[in-house]
């Protein structure tokens, strides 16, 4: 099975409006072979939005399937790419928060489901409840104001609803929704996050360009057995010995390639190119 034989020429449908096709469909065209088109008027924050509209069905993957597989039915064609993100505080460092971001690449034709991964604290994610527009500026060029987007959010008293303005990318609409929603907010206190929309973040969109590299190196690795693309690390074992003491590490051992296909199972020892540790990284030399 060859690479070139299962995606030169096909169309591959890109899910996205948020203009994600910027840093995949280069990608994807250049290494694959394949043309990429974007559907007409496809709408992805019935998947979830990050203001919280719209709630996201399933987790981050199931999230990302489903969108290409609404993409594979408007369109009519049989593969298809999608993106999800997701932002939390880091697992092993406090007061900083982290960037996940998936890519998954579906092909109905041949049956594969690849995913591409990229996890970072590269990121600007960050909100704050703000009284006065001096705070709203200073928050504004904390996280890359007008390079990266805003959104602005308030309970409007006159309303009696929430309103939120999102996509402020100048400083003249930073000014008028800002002032109007201080003459309007409830409690005068406003809202101010990150507008984490791919086209308004160029951190973000950095970070699913790094997670389509990371798929189309799984795509290129092939099974040993039969071929098929997506031989890819499923498990990772902890204990690399300690140079020092010889002591096993919480550091990765050795890694099981995986084929999807046909379940074919690999070990590969000291992936990252190292048979031991540094002491610093042992518990035992280094409590």
């Amino acid at each position: 099975m060859q690479i070139q034989q299962l995606f030169s020429d096909r169309v591959g449908v890109i899910a996205t409006m948020h203009q994600k096709e910027k840093v995949i469909a280069p990608l994807l065209e250049n290494e694959l072979n394949i043309k990429t088109i974007v559907p007409a008027n496809f709408n992805t924050d019935a998947f979830g939005t990050f203001t919280r509209e719209v709630k996201r069905p399933g987790n981050q993957m199931e999230a990302a399937k489903l969108k290409a597989e609404a993409a594979l039915k408007i369109t009519g064609e049989t593969l298809a790419i999608a993106s999800e993100g997701s932002f939390v505080p880091h697992p092993l460092v406090p007061y900083i928060y982290s960037n996940r971001e998936i890519v998954i690449f579906l092909d109905k034709e041949n049956k594969i489901e690849i995913i591409g991964e990229e996890f970072s604290i590269e990121t600007n994610f960050n909100h704050q409840i703000v009284e006065n527009i001096q705070e709203a500026y200073d928050f504004a060029k904390k996280v890359g104001f007008p390079e990266h987007g805003l959104v602005i959010y308030w309970e409007d008293a006159a309303k009696n609803s929430l309103e939120i303005i999102k996509g402020i990318t100048t400083e003249a609409k930073l000014q008028e929704t800002i002032n109007t929603a201080f003459k309007n907010a409830v409690d005068g206190k406003v809202n101010l996050e990150t507008d984490m929309r791919a086209h308004h973040n160029p951190t973000r969109m950095k970070n699913i360009e790094k997670a389509t590299l990371d798929l189309i190196k799984k795509i290129k690795s092939l099974c040993p057995q039969c071929s098929a693309p997506g031989f890819a690390i499923t498990e990772r074992t902890a204990g690399l010995p300690c140079e020092m003491c010889a002591m096993p590490t919480n550091l990765t051992l050795a890694v099981i390639y995986q084929c999807q296909k046909c379940g074919f199972k690999q070990e590969k020892l000291f992936p990252n190119g190292r048979e031991f540790a540094d002491p610093a990284q042992c518990m035992y030399c280094n409590p």
